[in-house]
């Protein structure tokens, strides 16, 4: 056991002081030492019922033969830190979280990994640092929230209440209202209601095998989710003894599965970043093309919201992530999980129990996945929208530039009643590199939502978007401009051309035009200079390549 090298032979008589001090017994020295990293907190949602879990993970473990050493990873509430400097921190902050695992992990040579997670950047975090460390690791996701209720309408956190801000705007909501809604919308612990980005990351943990089929979709409140819990810290150990590390679950045809899962599902665009660097620390090469291929040879077959009717706990009630593998059962690979069962085996004994939630593929909303991944002159690198949620008749579109340097002065012209039908909002400098940090622009797009012009206005940015956008969002644009890529020459009145069914992104001016312009074009100055982001800024890699953190060496 790795734990060794802390426990054992005369010359560790000080660890095993150090050891005792804790409490330990002398006769649970010789079993396997467990970490459980827990993201629990009091400020999120998604996390503050993790106290409850903590204590079945605690329980399989010793059950498991195991011993639990718990200690603390910082979690950030996207939704909290959404449109102010907060954001910045969000993305950098899987980095942190990946790192911390690795050092608490290293440092005290633990057997295996329980990591306790559930929200946008926690949990990719934690799948990073197990890719890492390649210890014996499973994930416990703590579920998603309950809908909202307020009169007799289910709510959830993103479409009711970031677009209830441009409602309000329009008058179509009073501030009556705006003080019951923010009071029903989250009714309790849980991840946000939709297929938002925790959500999505939570599925495709399970479709990766990281996670205990079920574990994806039962409810943070649930006693389900207690079981679970109970469970994968007792076949953690099981993991251990057999020395199944990530990488022989983290291979690429599991991230192949992952990603036609997050396509069937209408996933998140996040997960554009966050897949790629999973495999980034697990070896595995996985490229924009490998979304945009899956995607076009995978049916979206479950509509959840933000862009389709369905919430987390009808997909729960409907079978679940099991029910959804064995929809896709064809187009599947066949790999080992962490639950010692293989894919087909999960979905073979999967029951689905509502054919509207989860469709069949010939009843399919859309012919290819949630996600596209474009191209053209204006982001040679590739741009991600999410195409199912975004309209029929949106899905071409023409517009003038009207160019932000910033989400704030974006959001200042939105609610100012200064964008048009026929506009395409630019917001540039929001990149990993010139935000730094690249914020989500939710703020942005739900009041473009809220306002009613997601039909007739698009939005593109190198910053992100939440996993609840909807609409002709555009992020991820790459090179950004912080990097002197095209974004960064876009002027107001310029055409704009998006052809999403083509994978087209362009800047309809001459190639004269744009050498032209960068010829005088000066890049802005970074917005923070100091501390963590500083540094971030100066590591971080392009959208393109999951925005991971580069090595440098002399």
């Amino acid at each position: 056991m790795k734990s060794n090298s802390i426990k054992k032979g005369l010359e560790r008589l000080p660890h095993r002081a150090l050891l005792y001090a804790t409490g330990i017994p002398s006769t649970e020295m010789n079993k396997p030492f467990i970490g459980v990293a827990t993201s629990f907190t009091d400020i999120i949602p998604g996390h503050t019922g993790m106290r409850d879990l903590e204590r079945f993970i605690e329980k399989g473990i010793h059950t498991g033969g195991g011993y639990p050493f718990f200690f603390g990873i910082p979690g950030i509430c996207d939704g909290i830190a959404m449109g102010h400097r907060g954001m910045h921190y969000s993305l950098p902050s899987r980095e942190l979280i990946a790192d911390m695992i690795e050092t608490v992990a290293e440092a005290h040579r633990f057997d295996g990994l329980a990591l306790l997670t559930n929200c946008d950047k926690i949990t990719p975090g934690m799948l990073m640092a197990a890719a890492r460390t390649n210890v014996p690791s499973i994930v416990i996701t703590a579920g998603p929230m309950l809908s909202g209720h307020l009169r007799g309408k289910r709510l959830s956190l993103v479409n009711d209440t970031f677009e209830a801000i441009g409602k309000h705007k329009k008058g179509l909501l009073s501030d009556s209202d705006i003080a019951e809604l923010e009071k029903c919308a989250c009714p309790g612990p849980g991840s946000c209601q939709g297929m938002y980005t925790a959500n999505t990351m939570a599925c495709v943990t399970e479709a990766l095998g990281m996670s205990l089929p079920e574990c994806a979709t039962s409810l943070a409140v649930s006693s389900k989710k207690k079981r679970i819990a109970f469970h994968s810290g007792s076949r953690l150990v099981e993991l251990v003894k057999r020395n199944i590390t990530p990488r022989k679950i983290l291979t690429g045809k599991a991230f192949e599965n992952a990603i036609r899962v997050d396509m069937a599902l209408g996933g998140s665009t996040n997960t554009v970043l966050h897949i790629p660097a999973i495999a980034h620390e697990a070896k595995v090469p996985v490229s924009l093309e490998v979304f945009d291929k899956i995607s076009k040879s995978t049916p979206h077959i479950v509509n959840m919201l933000p862009g389709g009717p369905h919430y987390l706990e009808d997909l729960e009630y409907a079978g679940g992530i099991p029910a959804v593998l064995k929809r896709l059962k064809p187009d599947l690979n066949n790999v080992n999980t962490a639950s010692g069962k293989k894919i087909y085996f999960i979905a073979d004994k999967a029951e689905i129990i509502d054919p509207e939630v989860i469709r069949p593929v010939n009843k399919a909303h859309h012919k290819e996945g949630g996600i596209a991944i474009l191209r053209g002159t204006l982001a040679p690198d590739g741009a991600v929208v999410k195409q199912s949620a975004v309209s029929r008749q949106m899905l071409r579109f023409k517009g003038k530039a009207v160019v932000f340097n910033s989400e704030e002065d974006t959001m200042k012209a939105i609610l100012a009643g200064k964008i048009k039908a026929g506009n395409v909002i630019v917001i540039r400098y929001e990149g990993a590199r010139g935000g730094p940090g690249m914020r989500e622009m939710l703020n942005a797009t739900a009041s473009i939502a809220g306002m009613g012009l997601s039909e007739s206005v698009a939005l593109i940015t190198d910053g992100r978007f939440s996993g609840g956008t909807r609409g002709p969002c555009i992020g991820h644009i790459s090179p950004e401009a912080m990097e002197g890529g095209p974004i960064a020459i876009v002027r107001d009145g310029d055409i704009i051309s998006i052809d999403i069914p083509k994978r087209k992104l362009d800047l309809l001016i001459s190639k004269e035009d744009i050498k032209k312009r960068f010829k005088t074009h000066k890049a802005l100055k970074p917005k923070i200079n100091t501390g963590w982001l500083a540094r971030y800024a100066s590591l971080v890699t392009s959208a393109s390549t999951g925005a991971v953190l580069k090595i440098q060496r002399n």
